[in-house]
């Protein structure tokens, strides 16, 4: 995801890639809809909106006008784009200037077929929905089942109803409309080399970009890494060397669910990205501090703040959100779940924590020690509000461990060591 700043005037062209059907409708209604939320879900009738009597393609428009229609700020309608792209319903293009102009190519929602056969979206909308709902969905949605055995099929050829005339060849045409849907993009790659290397079974004609596609899914939604992944595609394999596809998903479930008491994930299960990782070596205090939140997941940090009782739905659902509606990464969520329990009577309420979010959000706060360093200087800021300014902020003993920047220049000793082992002993 790019950050890019888009203003109310700046200008927009809504393009139809596909042909988007009631189905289609009822579809991202029925199936997305629980997954991106209804204001995305709204974005995406309205731009369908916009179109031509032909539904091909819209005049240039403003932001604004989205606003305006859609009675939303313009950050709402950014985060609902953004929902979209992700589950593959638009795709989104700039061309920066003065006034920016963005393209939004429209697709069709994935056949239902697709969808509760795909590895994630079927499995975050079971997650959302629960049980019984997703099983309602999920019957609305099937084919009925007709016992055809005692009947003929006495259905007519092509060739047996029309003749072959002598007549002019045409070319074949690629800019027709046609029924188009785009696929979900994930970032996190599996080492394919360390795969084929580490299972000389596997036979690597086999290993399709789909099947490559499929494993990066499986490994991003069950939080598999490259080893684990070895490990359950040589289980999956048939006599041939091919990847059995129903195998190797159900194996990546099953061993999910053992790690984690029968659950199925969510994305509070998902640690910071490797690449948004500070290097190793520092043995400071700060950086031990780094380290933890970087390497935890928001669900771990969650539950030892429970001491290791199970948290609520209520505060999984909030540090969801702020993964999926916010797309803060796991390290940043980790520093936030800290902060405001320390500053707020060990309370996560909802208004206060997106309130901070959406700070972080605009300043793009990516990685840990950047979400720590925010924290310390907007509570720096409060207490120089609300005390006298003689009055240290090294005083205050509800802040965070992290507050105190002489913590960077210092080597730990064995008596400090002792000390911070007891700050990160609820964490870890």
């Amino acid at each position: 995801m790019k950050n890019i700043s888009i203003l109310p005037a700046d200008t927009y062209t809504v393009i139809n890639k596909s042909i988007i059907t009631d189905i289609d409708k009822k579809i991202v209604s029925m199936l997305y809809q629980p997954i991106v939320g209804f204001t995305a879900v709204s974005l995406y009738y309205s731009l369908i909106s916009d179109l031509d009597k032909l539904e091909l393609i819209s005049d240039e428009l403003t932001h604004y006008h989205l606003m305006a229609t859609m009675q939303l700020s313009l950050d709402d309608i950014i985060i609902a784009r953004e929902k979209l792209e992700a589950v593959g319903l638009i795709k989104t293009y700039i061309k920066k200037d003065n006034i920016n102009q963005l393209v939004y190519l429209l697709y069709s929602p994935v056949s239902p077929n697709e969808f509760f056969n795909h590895p994630i979206l079927n499995v975050v909308l079971y997650n959302n929905l629960g049980k019984k709902e997703y099983e309602k969905i999920k019957e609305y949605f099937k084919l009925p089942r007709i016992n055809l055995k005692d009947y003929e099929d006495i259905t007519s050829s092509f060739d047996e109803v029309f003749t072959s005339v002598r007549g002019t060849v045409t070319n074949i045409y690629d800019d027709i409309t046609k029924r188009d849907s785009n696929n979900i993009l994930i970032n996190k790659g599996i080492d394919f080399n360390l795969i084929i290397t580490g299972i000389p079974e596997l036979n690597g004609k086999y290993l399709t970009e789909e099947n490559k596609e499929l494993i990066n899914n499986l490994s991003y939604i069950y939080n598999l890494d490259s080893l684990d992944m070895q490990g359950l595609i040589r289980n999956s394999l048939n006599e041939k060397g091919m990847i059995d596809k129903t195998i190797l998903r159900k194996s990546c479930r099953d061993y999910y669910q053992f790690d984690n008491y029968g659950n199925l994930p969510t994305l509070i299960y998902n640690r910071q990205p490797e690449y948004l990782k500070k290097p190793t070596g520092d043995n400071s205090k700060w950086a031990k501090m780094v380290y933890t939140f970087e390497n935890i997941t928001p669900y771990q940090l969650l539950k030892a703040k429970y001491k290791g009782a199970e948290p609520t739905d209520r505060d999984k659902k909030l540090i969801e959100s702020l993964l999926i509606d916010q797309k803060l990464n796991p390290g940043v969520v980790n520093v936030l779940i800290s902060y405001v329990l320390k500053v707020n009577n060990e309370q996560l309420t909802k208004s206060y924590v997106e309130t901070i979010a959406g700070q972080w959000k605009r300043l793009n706060i990516e990685t840990v020690e950047e979400a720590m360093k925010i924290t310390e200087k907007e509570h720096k800021k409060f207490k120089k509000i609300v005390k006298p300014k003689e009055k240290s902020i090294k005083e205050d003993k509800n802040i965070p461990a992290w507050f105190n920047k002489e913590q960077e220049l210092e080597e730990i000793n064995e008596s400090e060591r002792e000390e911070l082992d007891k700050i990160l002993e609820e964490l870890v």
